[in-house]
């Protein structure tokens, strides 16, 4: 067993417990392996151990791996959870099952404009900025929901659920309860929430799914196109 796949089965073995320990049913949160700077090789060790659902960063940079990747493995589903430019929506469009960083109305039209043009059908998330960081990207909490109606009923995009990355300083329990009771406004079912640091408070919280990188990866490699 590689190292990716013991740390993976860790992972997995946490995410029950916790499943478990918040009464939910086992399977009910999806893990999102973070393979942003991994390579093809590191990847292909964590879908041979039994991942299928990945998360990425960067357009640019999962378009240089994934189209082999997904061709080797048809079955796996890849996720956009970093910030989306407007002149990359084509591309992410072409390429993700599904974009979690909706968080501003020119991404929603390019985004809307792109899945018409192509025919694609990719599970939408908007990201909110529940820590008002402005550093970060995300859609303010008292403008989420009108922002969701905004994409909605303008943009015709079927918005699943909302995620939210919160401030590294802060604890993570009330930005993930901040986040569920607005999904709960909005009428949506899905949280992306919890990281490698804070999944289990995630899942506790009610996430449905959560974005794991360092702790089955390890530390983030210098990615080199292959």
């Amino acid at each position: 067993m590689t190292n990716v796949a013991k740390r993976l089965k860790t992972v997995r073995n946490d995410l029950f417990s916790a499943e478990q320990k918040s009464g939910r049913e086992r399977g009910s949160v999806t893990l999102v392996a973070v393979s942003k700077t991994h390579d093809q090789a590191t990847i292909s060790e964590a879908i041979e151990a039994g991942q299928s659902v990945f998360g990425e960063n960067r357009v640019q940079e999962a378009m240089a791996k994934w189209p082999a990747l997904k061709e080797k493995y048809p079955n796996v589903e890849l996720h956009l959870i970093g910030p989306l430019q407007s002149n990359k929506c084509a591309h992410a469009v072409a390429l993700f099952d599904v974009i979690e960083t909706i968080d501003r109305e020119k991404i929603a039209r390019e985004i809307s404009r792109e899945i018409a043009k192509q025919g694609a059908d990719p599970k939408l998330f908007v990201q909110v900025n529940t820590g008002a960081e402005p550093q970060k990207a995300g859609v303010a909490v008292e403008e989420t929901a009108e922002f969701v109606r905004l994409c909605e009923e303008e943009y015709d995009l079927n918005i699943s659920g909302l995620m939210c990355i919160p401030p590294f300083n802060e604890e993570p329990g009330p930005h993930f309860e901040c986040l569920a009771q607005l999904a709960g406004e909005c009428g949506l079912a899905e949280l992306s929430m919890g990281m490698s640091g804070d999944y289990v408070t995630a899942i506790e919280h009610g996430a449905t799914q959560v974005r794991v990188g360092s702790a089955i990866f390890g530390e983030r490699q210098v990615f080199k196109a292959e």
